[in-house]
């Protein structure tokens, strides 16, 4: 029952995606300063290798840059994984892209692009994957797959981003399906829908009614990076490892009380 035993990953192997910046990086930087081996990777090979080597100051951490969007792509990327990995203990499943405009004005590229980056790779990752999760997984330390979803896929919107939230909202299903399906290979799934927190996708929302957001969140302020490490922290440990198929909301309250 002691705390750096009950919450400790240390020695673990994860693969985070879209970890340049925003959750995925917050989520990254706490598995690699408790002792992951952490892989990550995004669409933009500049931004992926400056953020695996600020990372690489706290511990292990490895670029591979790459658009998930393509199903070429993502076997590209789960082969680079085999050929350097026995076992994957941990897979965060969060590379994401958001697309808003008038529902009279709303593109077919806009929807198509979001449910390729949103949705396939959640699936499709999880699958070429599959195998060397299952290598890690055992009956008393199950493999973890997180997907992050947003609290866009649990409540309306004030903005007109369609293909989001509909693409979230997928994710928060699909993580339930996975959930059922992996269990008995001793795989838990499950999810993150995160709130409003500082990233480069909800920049120029929080510019614009930064205060009006935080107003309206009951706990009155914007999620922070421990906010984000801790509960994926919590479901990459033994801590979590009776918890499947569930999303846990973390949002001051704003999806589930407001």
């Amino acid at each position: 029952m002691k705390i750096e035993e009950l919450f400790s990953v240390k020695g673990k192997t994860a693969l985070v995606t879209g970890g340049s910046r925003g959750i995925g990086y917050m989520i990254a930087r706490g598995l690699v300063e408790n002792g992951v081996k952490v892989y990550i990777t995004a669409r933009k090979a500049e931004a992926c290798d400056m953020a695996a080597k600020e990372l690489s100051q706290f511990g292990e951490c490895v670029s591979v840059p790459g658009d998930l969007s393509s199903m070429a792509e993502i076997e590209r990327l789960a082969d680079f994984i085999k050929e350097r990995e026995d076992k994957l203990d941990i897979l965060v499943n969060n590379a994401g892209a958001t697309w808003g405009a008038p529902f009279y004005d709303f593109p077919e590229d806009g929807w198509d692009k979001i449910m390729n980056v949103n949705v396939k790779p959640v699936f499709f990752l999880t699958q070429k994957l599959g195998k060397l999760l299952e290598a890690s997984a055992s009956h008393e330390d199950p493999a973890r797959v997180i997907n992050v979803a947003s609290v866009d896929g649990i409540h309306v919107s004030s903005l007109e981003t369609y293909s989001y939230a509909a693409s979230k909202a997928a994710v928060i299903h699909l993580t339930k399906m996975m959930a059922k399906f992996l269990a008995p290979k001793h795989i838990t799934v499950n999810g993150i829908a995160p709130g409003p927190f500082e990233s480069k996708m909800m920049a120029a929302t929080l510019a614009a009614a930064g205060d009006m957001i935080k107003a309206s969140v009951p706990r009155k302020r914007i999620g922070v990076p421990e906010d984000m490490a801790g509960v994926a922290l919590y479901l990459s440990s033994k801590a979590g490892a009776y918890l499947t198929g569930t999303t846990i909301p973390v949002d001051g309250g704003l999806a589930t009380t407001v």
